[in-house]
């Protein structure tokens, strides 16, 4: 996170490339899109998407959009295929993100994914934020800048009010033209699915594919932004708050102590959010009982219990 004044750019070539440079070096960017301006990271830096979460305040480990600047960049990290072909060719640039399997090999920070084996990847329509993708040439995770609970921003005013002092720098491209999200596509089963209504109508779409999306029931699992939290529950019991693991459990630590894997030796928080994720599933890969040393409830710790709870959640 920023400790420096918030740096406003324009959307010029020269200013376009120092905030791709910022984005690279695990800064926070906040950027127009064509809904509202989004607050940037790099999806393939885990600590930088901690700190992002950690910026907006009341931080909750949502999967998050990964923004890409072509079909070509989104392949590099998701298992493409004919229909998403299709719907990208006929829908992107624009609110449309689609939900497909990571690809083997990608380089996305599980903390973008909550702990999924999917992604959902878009290509936004406004001009600066399409510049932006190129000129870094990766993800950007995106949620929209500012902070949680408080009004979407539509100006870089709206974005200096809620978050000066916590991000590296705004691109500043004037009011966006509000409206709403975009609308999620999942493509990862057998049938085209409809996550998440939004700024693409139902009937574009289904145009398109030329049969009907399937609704997604509440009963389902969640699997994408603008729904409930989704939650990754190991095979194995998970006890919390544990300061003396058994013999026969794995520990899942936090700050300077002996045990399996460690969230953060410095107890740093944002670096055990970023860690989260990826520390459960080599544990769970063990196939034992997973122990997890006390987290502080505060700043991202709060999120970090929340989602360690919902973990170890009867099941």
């Amino acid at each position: 996170m920023s400790n420096s004044p918030t740096r406003i750019l324009t959307a010029q070539p020269q200013d376009i490339r120092q905030a791709a440079a910022l984005l690279q070096a695990g800064q926070l960017v906040a950027f127009p899109t064509e809904t509202v301006y989004g607050l940037g990271a790099d999806a393939r830096q885990g600590e930088a998407v901690a700190a992002l979460y950690a910026a907006k305040g009341r931080p909750s480990f949502n999967p998050l959009i990964a923004h890409v600047h072509s079909i070509e960049a989104a392949k590099r990290h998701v298992i493409w295929t004919e229909t998403a072909n299709k719907l990208a060719e006929a829908f992107w640039p624009g609110p449309l993100t689609l939900v497909l399997p990571l690809r083997d090999g990608h380089d996305i920070s599980h903390l973008v994914t909550a702990g999924l084996e999917t992604l959902g990847v878009r290509i936004p329509a406004h001009p600066a934020a399409r510049a932006l993708l190129s000129a870094l040439d990766g993800p950007v995770a995106a949620p929209s800048a500012n902070p949680s609970g408080r009004i979407s921003p539509t100006t870089a005013a709206h974005v200096v009010a809620g978050l000066d002092g916590r991000i590296a720098a705004i691109v500043d491209d004037g009011p966006c033209g509000v409206g709403v999200e975009s609308t999620i596509v999942g493509l990862s089963g057998v049938t085209p699915i409809l996550l998440r209504p939004g700024g693409l109508a139902q009937e574009d779409i289904e145009a398109v594919l030329g049969h009907p999306l399937q609704l997604r029931d509440a009963s389902d699992p969640l699997t994408a932004p603008g729904q409930l939290l989704s939650h990754y529950a190991p095979r194995a019991k998970v006890r919390l708050n544990v300061t003396t693991p058994d013999p026969a459990e794995l520990y899942l630590g936090f700050g300077t102590m002996s045990c399996d894997l460690n969230l953060s030796d410095s107890a740093d928080l944002v670096e055990a959010a970023a860690n989260l994720f990826g520390h459960l599933h080599q544990l769970d890969a063990m196939d034992k009982p997973i122990a997890v040393a006390p987290i502080p409830e505060h700043g991202l710790g709060a999120a970090i219990n929340d989602r360690l709870r919902r973990a170890a959640a009867p099941r």
